[in-house]
């Protein structure tokens, strides 16, 4: 039996859009991606669910209470010390003031034009417009 050196970390992420179509955007302040914009999320802890963790995540890195809904996509990315595996959910939330915190330098609501600029910009972590588009999640316009 091969045991792997690099564990497989969980991880989650939180897909909001509000009423008028923007996705909700953290800009990182730490490894990895710091300085790069990103869904709210992180590390699944010990003992704790997906959704407990999404709503602790989003809570901390934006100040929002959300509903978790469906999951909506999984990405593998390395990390120092393994692989994260991000399962990302579609989340609701009625309320719109943000108050970065926590792993979050900053948060915005992003409609489709700002999306498109920061993706043509490399403001993006990697791979999030991709996914997102595959998903059908961008932010749309109302």
């Amino acid at each position: 039996m091969i045991v792997s050196e690099k564990p497989v970390i969980r991880c989650v992420g939180a897909v909001i859009h509000d009423s008028h179509g923007r996705l909700l955007l953290v800009k990182r302040a730490h490894e990895p991606g710091a300085g790069k914009w990103s869904l709210p999320g992180g590390r699944v802890e010990q003992g704790e669910t997906d959704r407990s963790a999404v709503h602790r995540e989003v809570r901390e890195e934006t100040g929002l209470s959300v509903t978790v809904g469906e999951l909506v996509g999984r990405v593998l990315r390395p990390a120092p010390k393994g692989t994260y595996e991000i399962h990302d959910y579609a989340c609701r939330t009625d309320q719109q003031t943000l108050s970065p915190g926590d792993d979050a330098a900053d948060a915005i609501w992003a409609d489709s034009a700002t999306f498109a600029t920061l993706d043509e910009g490399g403001a993006l972590t990697e791979g999030l417009a991709d996914c997102l588009r595959s998903w059908g999640c961008l932010p749309r316009d109302a």
